[in-house]
């Protein structure tokens, strides 16, 4: 449910700046011949004919229903390949997989083309993206394949914020409207915020999808003292460090205040997160459900 109209084809449910057949009513004019009989708004043109002693009609103009554009930009940096198989935590990598899946689905529901960017393997490519530009045939088969064909996260740090000043370029295919949904775990600072403002100059809907895990990273187990193996996700270098109970609360602490800053940050921004701590498809589409919730109540309050 975008909060702008839209301009495109006339294919889907939300409103546009066009003029054509839809639902919402953008004015009256009056008729020209040729204009479709079912377009006559009846009782304008009664009360006109009544007040000018002749026939006239008026015709009710309606803005056409458009279907926005959906983009799903993956973060593939080393800290969001964990935690895979044998841990029991959160697998990132399982979550990313089953969030594209319910964003895809949903777009592909109400007739939305559906466009992919990641960074995965830029080194390979002299630092290009891998971008499906917009469709809405077999785009879930085409992602699907990208991550099992490219499984390594070994994307630059700053792969959003490439990503969010790549996007631009194509202003004829990412109308307004489009939303960007940006998955990544927003460990690492935030992209500048020019651009995150470039895509709101274009109208679009930048959704934030956090996917963190929930012991690990917005929180910390009070452990101690014990010794941790902890391994660079990026290197793979096992380190082996003694942490104390204070020191473990000391983490949690800075843990937890992260994730109040980045969900300020976002609220400064104007974005609204989907929080991710569970690879569970029944949980995910219960967040991105009560996300879609959280806007339509801010729309029936403007």
């Amino acid at each position: 449910m975008p909060r702008y109209r839209l301009s495109g084809l006339p294919f889907g449910g939300s409103p546009s700046l066009r003029r054509g057949h839809g639902t919402d009513v953008a004015g009256s004019r009056a008729y020209v011949r040729g204009d479709p009989i079912s377009t006559i708004d009846w009782r304008a043109s009664a009360r006109l004919s009544t007040a000018r002693g002749s026939d006239e009609f008026v015709v009710r103009e309606r803005y056409a229903d458009e279907a926005p554009r959906v983009v799903v930009l993956t973060d593939r940096r080393p800290s969001m390949g964990v935690y895979g198989e044998p841990f029991p935590w959160l697998s990132k990598p399982a979550v990313v997989r089953a969030a594209t899946e319910v964003i895809v689905q949903s777009a592909e529901a109400a007739n939305a083309a559906v466009a992919y960017l990641d960074y995965a393997g830029a080194g390979s490519r002299g630092g290009e993206p891998f971008w499906l530009p917009p469709t809405g045939r077999a785009i879930w088969e085409r992602i699907e394949t990208r991550y099992d064909d490219a499984p390594d996260c070994d994307a630059p740090e700053d792969g959003v914020q490439r990503g969010l000043e790549f996007l631009p370029r194509f202003r004829a295919e990412l109308s307004s409207g489009t939303f960007v949904f940006v998955l990544s775990d927003f460990l690492g600072p935030l992209p500048p915020e020019s651009a995150w403002l470039t895509a709101a100059a274009r109208r679009w809907e930048v959704v934030p999808v956090v996917v963190q895990d929930p012991m690990w990273e917005q929180s910390f187990p009070l452990v101690g003292p014990i010794v941790l193996p902890l391994v660079d996700p990026g290197e793979g270098r096992v380190l082996e460090v003694r942490l104390t109970r204070r020191e473990a609360r000391e983490r949690r602490r800075a843990n937890e205040e992260r994730r109040r800053r980045l969900h300020e940050d976002f609220f400064a921004l104007g974005l609204d997160p989907v929080e991710l701590d569970t690879s569970d498809p029944a949980d995910i589409d219960r967040a991105f459900l009560d996300w879609a919730e959280r806007r339509r109540d801010m729309r029936a309050r403007r």
